[in-house]
Parts: C-alpha cells; structure tokens; sequence
C-alpha cells in the first residue's frame, strides 16, 4: 500500500470510529490494467452493514474530486458480490461492462462516475 502514496500521491486509508477502533480502509488507487483511478473499501465484517463504508467511500469521492482534481472514477467487483454492488450503486456510479484484469481468472464488473466540480 506504501507503493500507491509513493507513485501517486494517494491511496487506501484505515477507516476508525472517533475512539480509533479499526473498522476497515477505504480510499483511491491507480490499479495497473484501469485507465482511471479506483475507489477501493473493505470493512471488518463486524462493521459491514452499518453504513461506515458508505461514509467513507463518499469522502474519498469528495477528496478526489476536490484535491486530486479527477474527473472519473471506477470501482470494481466480483458480479456476485452484492454488497459491494450495492455500496458502488449508492456511491453513484453505473455498470459499465465486465472486464479481466491481467492475472485474474475471474470476470469483474466495472462501474464508473464522472465527478463534476
């Protein structure tokens, strides 16, 4: 993960309660394979479900709109995964087309958002 704020500047960051209690991480990376930067989240499952993952994945939508200036944004996900699917979904972005990162042997659905200023 160190490599990500070394080459561009950003990348995940650890999502806390106000108490510091760990609940996951969420942030922008430039995944090798996509064109534009992805917003990645995983969530400790015992903070999945109350909307932690939501709030954070809108602030790192806001940060990179706002400070890396991007004006696109994806997201990825197994099909199947549904709650993935639905956080992507709430977020704003839409189902693009299935793709294959190199070295996957699964399909991925890619989902994207043009960010406005």
């Amino acid at each position: 993960y160190l490599a990500q704020y070394e080459k561009n500047g950003f990348g995940l960051y650890l999502t806390t309660l106000k108490n510091g209690t760990p609940l996951g991480m969420c942030g922008l990376i430039k995944r090798d394979g996509l064109d534009d930067v992805d917003i990645g989240f995983a969530f400790l499952p015992a903070h999945r479900g109350h909307g932690y993952a939501l709030e954070a994945a809108q602030a790192s939508l806001d940060y990179g709109r706002t400070v890396l200036m991007k004006k696109r944004v994806v997201a990825i996900t197994l099909p199947a995964n549904t709650a993935s699917v639905d956080l992507i979904e709430k977020l704003g972005l839409q189902f693009e087309r299935l793709i294959r990162l190199r070295g996957d042997s699964e399909e991925l659905a890619l989902y994207a958002i043009e960010l406005t200023n």
